[in-house]
């Protein structure tokens, strides 16, 4: 068993939150402030508090992480850059990045800055860790939908490919059913993006499941995108042993009690692992030692909407989303039996309650779309009546149980005494830790006694002065006492009441000599002032950040270093009107060999192929094989686990004359074979980004973020070279994309691929949402499901804007339109484009929502 344990890291919200996770055992916090960050519903920290905060937690040995895990706007690359240099100043010890180019200016910016690539970047499989090294990141934060054979294929695939790159791992708190950062359901539906902070939790609320046009009943299962938390405290040992690097809880939006709470249990789940006194198997039975029901309990009562370990110990369509309630609860603890004479509720239950227990019941759905009536309060008396059943009275007042039916679930929702616990431990002091001088004192007879610093804590001190002092007086040979090892430890080691404490000290002196106390003292001052004028705790963080370049210089160099960063010299505007219609291709996105067959006569510049089955893709080939200037394109899926690389060789082998790609290993595969065109998923909303891909990795052109509304797009195409950016203009918007498959879930009694039955092949499945809108589910290759926006929507109007500004390539993405459709389809747009007919027209004849990406009505941005 391990020795070396993995990294503890809690999240901060508040002052409060982060002072209860320090205080519980957390090695490193992460936080954000107020801009650029995934949550930014939490309180958040203002960035002219960093220092402070970097120096709090630096005095108590405790790294910190900025949060800047969103994506980047053109226009917004300037305050990236002054939070980039705020950060370093302040002495952060990482940034978790999502947007790469954002990463790519942090390097240039402070190339001692740590960055971290977040779960945002949708990390699977070795080929993402590494660009993510090639990006500069120090570490990658792994999709929550990877499981510990995963990591450990993964990491001998690293091993393998010569990269030494540690990796982060989600441990416990909320899971997103959509992989994080390819979830674009919560502004699409919401008008708030996912990837810009602002997650609305679409997931969390109930559908119907609509089955050959067929609703089918389902019982009390609606929340069919919910899925439990995850608690993975028992899966300690074996991450561990698989040498992850860090252990990460979720919760910026949770308050102090709970980080507390749960920093505290995988503190001390962590602590079992190491040998000593009471521990001499560790990793070995602690589960026992921990009363793991008890921890359960515990970890239900500070936040749960259900607990599993998620994706960790392997695919389970079934448990991961159980669809009965999608809020939080605590643990369940029996059912509701009756209410007696005297107002008495009779509970089955085997818990034993006491008067301030919190109990909540549930009652019966009017409708499979709305939320179960609840009914609840305190427990004011209890009495045993028999064996597991409970006689209580709630309050305060008078709660009217009449309409609960009998077999009611309860859930215990509250414990006063355990939250007392937890409000204790989230307000405990943690006190400063001192930090290690290593001296060194050298000299001969005759000569000064010369002291030197070599290092305070992680702050290495340069090989010149001023870091070194001399005695007023020489050295001389010593009549009595010499200044040997211990009385110079001794004297200098006298450091209380200052942050240091003496570590190692070297003694380099010639002989048996002699130095009056008075001036050891001295020299001990000397050092210590100078370090509190120069040397504070908060600018020499365990990693180190110097900047290239002084705040103000780097600052002043921006412009050069945007422009370094950027690809070639974009066409210039006039070059770029005279362009207009003339140089315009339109691109289709096929799903099915019908309407490929049916775009053989239309005129269109390339068709690109998305088929589910890989025996089609030859066949797709051998249909388009010189049909449109352009080429018959294939695109494969949006996710490559690291056991999936072989799902890319069906593409290779079918020769098609280029390839969409969408992920780390499409790009590491299918660029050396064919031209490429990078896809949305690749989340480039920045000419920065954009760069990586046309230049570092050889693109034709890039697909723009559907995050982008119209400005912010036409400020990346103006960043870009003319022709590189390819907008979709037609679509159903993919919403979900997701591991959790629910064709397994809910039409078979299978678990995963294996014993499914694959009703995905059979069945047509729709979900319906609240507004009584149907959106088309749909599985891939690796039984990962896609649900689209069940309106296809169209940027038609912003067209003549997009022509301008020199826009050339305009995808339409089909979906299950027919032959005659998709015929119709494209002769549309082609009428809109030649200025036949408005955007306008175009939309309101078709009834299709008028929206560029996922952003509404005026296509305008809303900063």
């Amino acid at each position: 068993m391990t020795t070396v344990l993995p990294e503890l890291l809690s999240p901060a919200g508040t002052w409060d939150a982060l002072k209860a996770a320090v205080a519980n055992g957390a090695d490193a916090v992460y936080f954000g402030v107020d801009a650029l960050n995934a949550r930014m519903r939490a309180a958040n920290f203002q960035r002219q508090e960093l220092p402070e905060l970097m120096q709090w937690l630096h005095r108590r040995g405790v790294k910190g992480f900025l949060t800047v895990n969103v994506l980047v706007f053109p226009a917004e690359l300037d305050e990236a850059a002054d939070l980039v240099l705020a950060a370093a100043e302040a002495g952060v010890d990482a940034l978790i990045v999502q947007d790469i180019g954002l990463a790519r200016l942090a390097r240039e910016l402070a190339p001692n800055l740590a960055i971290h690539g977040s779960t945002q970047m949708s990390i699977t499989s070795a080929a993402g860790v590494a660009q993510a090294a090639e990006l500069g990141c120090q570490r990658v934060v792994l999709a929550r939908e990877l499981a510990l054979k995963d990591f450990q294929r993964l990491q001998a695939q690293l091993q393998q490919r010569a990269i030494a790159m540690p990796l982060e791992v989600f441990v416990h708190g909320a899971l997103c059913v959509a992989y994080s950062g390819q979830c674009l359901t919560s502004e699409a539906l919401g008008q708030r993006s996912a990837n810009r902070g602002e997650c609305a939790q679409a997931c969390r609320l109930p559908y119907e499941l609509i089955v050959d046009g067929e609703e089918k009943p389902l019982g009390d299962q609606r929340y069919l995108l919910s899925p439990q938390d995850l608690a993975a405290w028992e899966l300690i040992p074996e991450l561990a042993e698989l040498g992850i690097a860090s252990l990460k809880i979720e919760g910026r939006l949770k308050e102090a009690t709970y980080v507390a709470a749960v920093t505290e249990t995988y503190r001390r789940s962590l602590d079992q692992l190491l040998p000593g006194p009471g521990n001499d198997n560790p990793g070995q039975g602690y589960r026992e030692q921990g009363q793991p029901d008890q921890t359960r309990r515990n970890l239900e009562l500070s936040f749960s909407r259900g607990l599993s370990t998620g994706w960790l110990g392997g695919v389970n369509h079934r448990s991961l989303v159980h669809g009965l309630w999608s809020k939080k609860r605590g643990p369940n603890i029996g059912q509701f039996l009756s209410i007696d004479g005297k107002g008495w509720w009779l509970v089955s239950t085997p818990t034993a309650l006491k008067p301030g227990d919190g109990l909540v019941f549930e009652g019966r759905s009017p409708s499979a779309l709305e939320a179960p009536p609840e009914l609840g309060g305190r427990v004011m008396a209890v009495e045993q009546r028999a064996a597991g059943c409970l006689a209580i009275k709630l309050g305060p007042g008078e709660i009217d149980g009449r309409s609960l039916p009998k077999g009611a679930p309860c859930w215990l929702t509250s414990d006063p005494a355990l939250e007392g616990i937890w409000k204790r431990m989230a307000s405990r002091e943690t006190p400063e830790r001192k930090q290690a001088l290593h001296l060194r004192v050298s000299g001969a007879r005759g000569e000064p006694l010369v002291l030197r610093l070599i290092r305070a804590g992680s702050f290495e001190a340069p090989p010149t002065e001023p870091w070194q002092w001399q005695s007023a007086t020489p050295l001389q040979p010593a009549t009595g006492q010499s200044l040997n090892q211990a009385r110079l430890e001794a004297q200098l080691g006298r450091l209380g009441g200052t942050p240091w404490e003496l570590g190692p000290l070297d003694v380099q002196l010639k002989g048996e000599l002699f130095l009056p106390v008075a001036q050891l003292n001295q020299l001990r001052r000397l050092l210590v002032d100078h370090l509190a004028s120069w040397v504070d705790l908060a600018s020499c963080p365990p990693t180190g950040t110097e900047l290239a370049l002084g705040g103000t210089a780097a600052k002043a160099a921006l412009p050069q270093i945007l422009r370094s960063l950027k690809p070639q010299e974009p066409l210039t505007s006039s070059r770029s009107q005279q362009e207009g219609q003339e140089g315009t291709e339109v691109v289709v996105v096929v799903r099915s060999l019908d309407q490929l067959k049916a775009l053989r006569d239309q005129p269109v510049h390339r068709v690109i192929a998305e088929l589910e089955q890989p025996h089609e893709l030859k066949e797709a080939i051998a249909i388009g094989r010189g049909v449109w200037p352009g080429g018959i394109w294939l695109a494969g899926a949006r996710i490559t686990r690291p056991d999936e690389r072989w799902t890319l060789e069906p593409l290779i082998r079918a020769q098609a004359d280029g390839y969409l790609v969408r992920n780390a290993d499409q790009l590491e595969l299918l660029t050396p074979f064919a031209p490429c065109v990078g896809d949305f998923s690749l989340n480039v909303a920045n000419p920065l980004t954009a760069a990586w891909f046309l230049n570092h990795w050889g693109l034709e052109r890039i697909t723009a973020s559907y995050d982008l509304a119209l400005d912010q797009l036409l400020e990346l195409v103006a960043g870009c070279p003319g022709g590189s950016v390819e907008v979709t203009v037609h679509q159903h918007m993919p919403l979900f994309h997701m591991e959790h498959c629910l064709f397994c879930a809910f039409l078979s009694d299978g678990h995963d691929h294996t014993d499914c039955g694959r009703p995905c092949e059979t069945h047509t499945v729709l979900l319906r949402d609240r507004s009584g809108s149907e959106h088309p589910l749909r599985a891939d290759l690796g039984c990962r499901n896609t649900l689209f926006n069940g309106k296809a929507q169209t940027a038609a109007e912003a067209l003549p804007q997009l022509l301008r500004a020199g826009v050339r390539a305009l995808r339409l993405e089909l979906l299950d339109e027919s032959a005659d459709q998709t015929v119709h389809r494209v002769q549309q747009y082609g009428s809109a484009i030649r200025g036949e007919i408005s955007g306008r027209q175009l939309w309101q004849q078709e009834q299709l929502d008028s929206r560029l990406g996922v952003t509404r009505g005026s296509l305008k941005s809303r900063r």
